[in-house]
């Protein structure tokens, strides 16, 4: 599974309680075994962009917010998740849908991480000859492609080795761990996995970031570029999630800092978060407040760039640039920064990271594998020994 969440990496591949499943439900990634026709250290090898994903289009909006309301790790409701979960999906809906219509009829996601999977693949074509040819596959916690699919999809084209991709480079426990559970049924061996967990400062990452700063930053007179303030705005999380010890934050903060020293700390900067869903309390400051704030401080000229996302999708066509930025009444000095999406420098950074990983023999990175101090989840707990234990 890749994960690239939080909207990468390569070779390899991060309740209300619900109802108990039936045992159908229960496997519902088991299948039989197909024939085994490739060597996994030798290539073909698949590479898995994982990511939670969103509606490609209009309709398929419910379908989306009942998978993700469903699901406590993401969004813990309490003891009445399994009736909370179906209700606020359905009410919320009809608003989502407009919100989709609003930036082109469905989230730009799935295109994007396509597109980077895909020209990664004929990098590592290039620079890793070995492991090839590298075939791109992505997969979705909560939209299609759903995880399930992208598994059978494998066996159906004869992986016995894949390499797991992440298409994050934060790793929150439910981004990865939570989405790669479902794979836990691949424990027959059929198909062995390694997976990229997380890589918050590699030096590609940081410089795709970097020059997408200052080529908007040249937007703003030259009087005033040095004083715009640079807001970094990452996904949010609960913070029953944060408090339970969850890794994601100070990554992010990572990140940021390496971008900042690679500016060489010219502009003033803030950390802030977005996307807040739900009645319980979420990891602030928020990114709308945050502006507003700002703004009436005096501080007019700030610039948005979206830290822990590596394309376009709601949260920055329509949250940011709708929203935060439209209802700011200050179009002109509040900007947001392109994002990832085809940017060759970050393509460049996803095939270097990934042509080291498949060289390492490395199936998880050693952080992988401890769990958070509060964690008391069991799946949790059984996908870091399913990925800890892939033998590559």
């Amino acid at each position: 599974m890749a994960l690239r969440l939080p909207s990468a990496a390569i070779r390899p591949l991060r309740s209300f309680k619900l109802a108990k499943p039936s045992a159908q439900q229960a496997r519902w990634l088991a299948t039989p075994v197909y024939p085994v026709t490739t060597d996994p250290s030798k290539g073909p090898t698949a590479m898995v962009f994982l990511n939670m994903g969103g509606p490609s289009t209009v309709d398929e909006v419910g379908d989306f917010l009942s998978r993700l309301f469903a699901d406590a790790d993401l969004i813990p409701l309490g003891r009445l998740q399994s009736y909370l979960g179906p209700l606020i999906s359905k009410r919320r809906t009809p608003k989502i849908q407009k919100q989709y219509a609003a930036i082109g009829g469905g989230s730009p996601i799935r295109k994007w991480s396509e597109h980077q999977c895909a020209e990664m693949c004929k990098l590592l074509d290039e620079i890793s000859p070995a492991t090839a040819p590298h075939k791109p596959y992505v997969a979705f916690r909560y939209a299609n492609p759903l995880t399930e699919q992208m598994y059978r999809q494998l066996l159906a084209d004869g992986f016995g080795g894949g390499a797991a991709a992440g298409c994050g480079f934060h790793t929150w426990r439910q981004r990865l761990e939570g989405k790669a559970g479902p794979l836990d049924d691949g424990s027959d061996g059929t198909i062995k996995w390694s997976v990229i967990d997380r890589w918050p400062v590699h030096s590609g990452l940081v410089e795709a970031f970097a020059q997408n700063i200052e080529a908007k930053l040249m937007e703003y007179s030259e009087e005033k570029r040095d004083k715009v303030v640079l807001l970094f705005s990452a996904h949010s999380l609960p913070m029953t999630v944060v408090n339970r010890g969850d890794p994601y934050p100070a990554e992010v903060a990572a990140t940021v800092h390496a971008v900042m020293h690679r500016l060489n700390h010219v502009n003033p900067y803030r950390l802030c978060w977005q996307s807040q869903v739900g009645p319980q309390p979420w990891l602030g400051p928020q990114t709308a407040s945050t502006v507003e704030d700002y703004i009436a401080k005096g501080q007019k000229d700030l610039l948005l760039i979206p830290i822990a996302f590596t394309s376009d999708h709601i949260e920055t066509l329509f949250e940011l640039d709708e929203e935060v930025i439209g209802e700011s009444g200050h179009g002109e000095t509040v900007k947001r920064v392109e994002s990832l999406n085809g940017s060759p420098v970050f393509i460049k950074a996803l095939a270097d990271l990934a042509k080291a990983h498949l060289g390492s023999g490395i199936s998880c990175s050693t952080q992988m594998g401890l769990r958070c101090p509060g964690c008391k989840s069991e799946r949790c707990a059984e996908s870091k020994k399913f990925f800890a234990a892939q033998q590559v």
